[in-house]
């Protein structure tokens, strides 16, 4: 089990200089192509996202008005605060911001050896054995297994499968509690 605080993430610019990304975690830690990723990404303003070849994405926005992500005659859709989107990274898409500056989970899977399910919760949670996975924070306080502390929003938790699962259940410690959960399992 690894925590983070988004906070203290080392913020690196895009290319672009629209935004910054937060990596929670690349793996395997160290490689030269990851199998999955998790990241918190910060977009300041309308322009393009990065392509990645081979990569399926899971895009949750954490705070801001929306999002419209498009790429002409393959794919317009606008994501909305707490509701996961799912697309292929292959495509070359357009942000447009609905409202201003904005912050998003991101989760990215190697097609064909990784998959990704990403879910807002707001109840007890209990990661499968063998999987990989991400329990990130949005509001309240959630106890995290046995033996961890407790964590606020914009902290969490991440695990590949050779990990230790969390011991027990995440379980929501106030009634505002809201988080995103990525189960992340291979492909067989």
């Amino acid at each position: 089990m690894h925590q983070f605080d988004v906070e203290s993430l080392v913020a690196g610019r895009w290319r672009n200089g629209g935004g910054a990304t937060r990596e929670i975690v690349s793996w395997p830690v160290g490689g030269e192509e990851f199998e999955w990723r998790a990241s918190v990404a910060d977009i300041d303003r309308d322009g393009p996202f990065s392509a990645f070849p081979g990569v399926d994405r899971t895009f949750t926005l954490v705070a801001g008005d929306g999002v419209r992500l498009s790429a002409p005659g393959l794919f317009d859709r606008t994501a909305r605060a707490g509701e996961p989107l799912a697309f292929p990274g292959d495509l070359e898409l357009a942000a447009e911001l609905r409202g201003g500056a904005c912050r998003a989970f991101n989760i990215m899977v190697r097609r064909g050896r990784r998959a990704a399910r990403v879910a807002r919760v707001t109840g007890p949670v209990v990661p499968p054995g063998g999987h990989a996975g991400v329990f990130y924070v949005l509001d309240g306080r959630w106890r995290a297994g046995t033996g961890q502390s407790p964590l606020a929003a914009g902290q969490g938790l991440w695990w590949d499968e050779g990990d230790e699962a969390p011991g027990g259940a995440f379980a929501p410690l106030s009634p505002d509690a809201v988080a995103l959960w990525a189960d992340v399992p291979p492909v067989s």
